[in-house]
This record gives structure tokens, sequence and C-alpha cells, in this order.
């Protein structure tokens, strides 16, 4: 389809949008200039950042302390929340920032485009067409709102085609770091059990 039949209707999605972000009114200075730095600052790929080391800092000992399982199956557990958690920040934060980015790019106003700017109609495919005076103030936080709303659509299909993958492979690094995936002599017949490291990481994932 062309960009100029596709144009109308991201105009009307974008538009409905950032019609329906909500605003609100806060009186105290502090608060206001508190609100402000983080609304510059701080968008979408630096709060997936944040959740990101903060269950890095959190989750991997609860797994390391689980008394329920033995100790190699606590530190294959912990070894595949790491990897989850990597996994899922490192792709969570470059989606985000490059959907946003992308948004950016697609979101120039028609004031901006001149005669000798390239793909003028692709710049203006996600600009707000009615009212625009009206988002002039707020048009970067409607970027980084869009451009999340499209990081989520992009992460349900790369959470099955790098998330998972990525986990796989981090996880199997970690326990062959941590020589946990050795074979252990079996004290009865004296022959090594194959499958302890499938077993380890089966009791980790029910774990």
């Amino acid at each position: 389809m062309a960009i100029g039949k596709l144009a109308p209707i991201a105009n009307r999605v974008t538009t409905a949008v950032a019609g329906a972000l909500p605003s609100a009114t806060v009186k105290n200075r502090k608060i206001n200039r508190a609100i402000s730095w983080i609304g510059k600052k701080i968008s979408s790929p630096q709060n997936r950042l944040i959740l990101g080391v903060t269950a890095l800092m959190s989750q991997p000992f609860i797994d390391l302390h689980n008394r329920k399982v033995d100790e190699d199956t606590r530190k294959v557990s912990a070894a595949r929340t790491v990897a989850k958690i990597i996994a899922g920040t490192t792709t969570g934060v470059l989606i985000r920032y490059g959907c946003i980015k992308a948004i950016d790019y697609c979101s120039m106003l028609p004031e901006q485009i001149s005669k000798s700017t390239r793909f003028p109609k692709l710049r203006s495919l996600f600009t707000p067409s009615s009212n625009i005076t009206a988002f002039l103030k707020d048009l970067s936080h409607y970027k980084k709102a869009l451009g999340t709303i499209v990081s989520l659509a992009v992460m349900v299909v790369t959470n099955f085609l790098i998330d998972a993958p990525l986990t796989k492979y981090l996880t199997n690094k970690f326990i062959d770091k941590n020589n946990l995936n050795k074979n252990i002599p079996n004290p009865q017949s004296n022959t090594p059990i194959l499958a302890h490291k499938e077993k380890t990481v089966k009791e980790a994932s029910n774990a």
C-alpha cells in the first residue's frame, strides 16, 4: 500500500491517541520541576532499563536462597533468571529507543518540510493533522508515547524471535561457566549421569 494511502489512517490513529492523553495541573513548584525533569530525561527506554537493573539486583538472590530445591538447581534457576533479565532488558531498551526515533523521523511538522526534504510524505506520516498547534507544546511526549505503543507491538514478535533464543543461549553460557553441566558420577554404577544438566534445568524451571 502506498504511503499516501496510509497517511490518512495514520493521522486519524495518532490524533486520537494524542487527544486521549490525560492532562493535569500541579501547583507545587518542586513537584513541577521534578515532573518536568522526568518528562524530559526519562522515557520508556530508560524506564525499562531501570526495571531491568532493579530486577537484576533482586531476583537472582531470591532464586539462590530457595531452600525448596538443591544447590545446583538454585544456581541454574538464578542463571536462567539473569539470562531472562539481560535478554529482556537489552531488547526492550533497544526496541523502544528505535521505535521512538522512527516515530520522531516520521512526525515532522508541515512548516519544517521544504522542497529539499527527502520523502516528505513519510516524514509527516505520524504528524497529527488536526489542531496541530494544540500539540506543539507536548509533541515530544506524543512521539515518545506513540513510539512506546509501536514498540509494544514489535516486541510481541521479537519476544519469540530474539528474547527466547537469547535467553536460552545466555542460560547455557552461565551454566557452562559455573560447571553445572559436568557429568556427575553415579555412586551405584560408577557411570556418568549424562542427563544431569537437563534434569537440573527442568527442576529450575519448575521451581
